[in-house]
């Protein structure tokens, strides 16, 4: 028996994003299959770390790389790493800084996300700049002093446009001797951007294991300079200091490594046009009927370069509200869970979908506004 069926737990068919309360993403057969084998022997982890890290490394165009607990405890472990370098006395001391250490992360007060928690979790304060007008580069500047630790920048292309450029920021982090770090943990697609940060001279890129790389949801990615990958393994697991909590297993760190193998292997093109067709297919399907309409959707709710299908709903036409139709499909069988747009819309997003749920979503869609084949 399914084990989900064995436990009472109904399945999902996520048109949503790669979301953590969903689970992230689903494995390619690769990757579980590497996960199963790494689970069959004892190993060193630390070596194992190293090891794998180096491999994804060489994989990624990187200096160095290192498999972290997700995406948040990338946050936490790179933040830390400003603070204590290989210092054992100042590691020690985490999450509570005296006056001897770095205390301050810069971030754009219009670029802050709800995960960056993870960052304050090592015992800084956020000196904010800039608003919703924008950002000059003498700000940025300004508030670099000798307490600074790093520079985050929470990457999304939507908002970028008010931020100081990465190319000029860079070369400021770099004039002051300051760590630049891009949390890029949903920026994939494109691929490159596993490079593309680190190329413009970021000191630190991190990545979600568990969205676009298809890998373990627990399980995240740090790639950039050797010195702070080797920082951020000194703070981390299995030492017995802030990272210890953010245990890392020999089956993720293999599992992350076949998820950065198998993606990079993926055609980047067929599968954007995939996303594409999907598009198209939804158009076809509801042309027809009154009250609703299909519009494409661009770039994706992270900013992310891919298409999401949006349709709009008359709710004086169709009798029924976006509302009601979100509910309609939680509740159906087989759940399905995809986003509102605006008052009347919802958006599906390709990106999480499985063969044959395509149809099943715009079929359930019919079928609750009462106009099924």
């Amino acid at each position: 028996m399914n084990i989900y069926k064995r436990l009472g737990i109904r399945t999902v068919i996520n048109g949503n994003a790669t979301l953590t309360r969903l689970g992230g993403s689903i494995m390619p057969p690769e990757v579980v299959a590497a996960m199963a084998e790494a689970s069959k022997n004892f190993v060193d982890i630390i070596e194992l770390q190293k090891r794998v890290g180096e491999e994804i490394a060489k994989l990624t165009q990187n200096e160095a790389a290192y498999v972290s607990c997700g995406a948040a405890a990338a946050l936490t472990l790179s933040t830390a790493a400003c603070i204590t370098g290989l210092d054992a006395t100042k590691r020690e001391k985490l999450p509570r800084l005296d006056d001897s250490m770095k205390s301050e992360v810069i971030v754009h007060r219009h670029g802050r996300v709800g995960y960056d928690f993870a960052v304050r979790q090592a015992g800084v304060t956020f000196v904010e700049i800039g608003n919703e007008n924008g950002t000059h580069p003498d700000e940025l500047e300004n508030a670099i002093t000798e307490k600074t630790a790093a520079i985050f920048y929470f990457a999304n292309p939507g908002r970028e446009h008010l931020w100081v450029p990465y190319e000029k920021a860079i070369a400021i982090a770099k004039k002051h001797g300051v760590p630049f770090i891009v949390d890029a943990a949903a920026q994939l697609p494109p691929p490159e951007n596993l490079w593309r940060f680190t190329h413009m001279g970021a000191d630190l890129a991190l990545f979600s294991g568990g969205k676009g790389l298809q890998g373990p949801q627990s399980s995240g990615l740090i790639v950039g300079k050797k010195s702070l990958i080797e920082a951020i393994a000194f703070n981390g697991p299995p030492n017995p200091f802030i990272g210890r909590g953010m245990k890392v297993g020999k089956e993720e760190m293999v599992g992350l490594l076949a998820a950065v193998e198998w993606y990079l292997n993926q055609d980047y093109k067929e599968v954007q046009q995939s996303y594409e067709d999907q598009v198209t297919y939804y158009t076809e399907a509801f042309k027809d009927i009154q009250g609703v309409t299909v519009h494409r959707s661009f770039p994706s709710e992270a900013g992310q370069p891919m298409p999401r299908t949006e349709i709009q709903f008359d709710p004086e036409q169709l009798n029924i509200t976006r509302d009601e139709i979100l509910q309609h499909l939680q509740t159906g069988d087989p759940a399905i869970d995809i986003a509102g747009a605006g008052a009347n819309g919802v958006l599906i997003n390709g990106q999480t979908l499985m063969p044959g749920e395509v149809e099943i979503i715009a079929h359930r869609l019919k079928d609750i506004l009462g106009n099924t084949e």
